[in-house]
């Protein structure tokens, strides 16, 4: 098996994380939950081959195909996949998540032409909601919440509150660098307030391996680390990629992709800008620099 083939966690009866190793760029993670009657969703994946994987895993647990998708935000690592689950399967997100889905398009090919993504269909939830839904699977209450501006505009959350379980989405990337240029720094650690106040045991993160609430802690520190260089940079005049250059990574240096980095002071120059949190930025700014922080290389898709 590559190194980078998904496996499937039993993270509580009848619930399982779809992981995809590495967590790097374009290898997110899924889950899916229910018994042989019903089964939901959540996420599903860059490509098709890595979609009918995940479709794969779902029946080899002996699962129904999923009846619901919940998008926890509009990535196209996160729905590329949706449609090897349709016609079965109905779309649930955030109001945000469908508009930016809409807007964004075949958002992944154009920043990764050369990835051979399959046969994609952009399909966008075709049930909204505005704060918080809750789902039933069977006899499981799944509960699905805004926690406001964060990675992106439209993010949800998948709780499952009697099972101890919750599906952050890309709130957190557990062993990789947080990303946040097309949501809100801000905002970002409002939302782990609200994952704290889970109190869910078990964390199946948006990348990289099955963790707990000490990943909150880590992601903490990051956005704090974050919003000090930005808030000196700024002060400075420097610009996000000289702050960045310029920035001693510590205990942040072994996580993937750092050069994210920039893309997050990006985000916090805007905030101290006095901008909207969730204000688009130029994203050919934010991939140049990215870029440039990469050794002129721009970043790769490792679907």
């Amino acid at each position: 098996m590559s190194a980078t083939e998904p496996y499937v966690v039993a993270v509580a009866p009848n619930v399982h994380a779809f992981v995809q190793p590495d967590g790097g760029w374009c290898l997110n993670n899924a889950g899916f939950v229910g018994d042989g009657r019903e089964s939901l969703l959540v996420d599903t994946a860059a490509t098709e081959r890595r979609a009918r994987l995940l479709r794969a895993a779902v029946l080899d647990a002996g699962l129904a195909l999923p009846r619901t998708i919940v998008s926890t935000h509009h990535h196209g690592d996160h729905t590329y996949g949706n449609g090897v689950f349709r016609p079965e399967a109905r779309i649930v997100g955030h109001d945000n998540c469908r508009a930016e889905q809409l807007a964004a398009g075949r958002q992944l090919h154009l920043i990764w032409p050369q990835t051979d993504f399959g046969e994609v269909e952009i399909l966008p939830p075709d049930l909204t909601y505005g704060d918080r839904l809750t789902l039933y699977v069977g006899e499981t209450e799944v509960r699905v919440i805004h926690p406001g501006p964060a990675h992106t505009t439209g993010d949800s959350i998948v709780h499952l509150p009697e099972q101890g379980v919750v599906f952050t989405g890309d709130l957190i990337f557990h062993g990789g660098t947080p990303f946040l240029p097309m949501g809100s720094l801000a905002g970002s650690l409002r939302a782990l307030e609200l994952l704290r106040a889970l109190d869910a045991s078990t964390v199946v993160p948006g990348h990289g391996r099955v963790t707990d609430p000490s990943a909150y802690d880590a992601t903490e520190r990051y956005l704090r680390w974050v919003g000090e260089l930005a808030a000196e940079g700024h002060a400075k005049g420097a610009t996000p990629l000289e702050t960045a250059r310029q920035a001693d990574l510590g205990e942040f240096a072994a996580w993937q992709e750092s050069e994210r980095l920039v893309a997050n002071l990006h985000r916090a120059y805007a905030e101290l800008d006095g901008l909207p949190e969730g204000h688009p930025l130029d994203p050919a700014a934010v991939f140049g620099d990215m870029a440039a922080m990469n050794g002129g290389m721009p970043v790769a898709c490792h679907a």
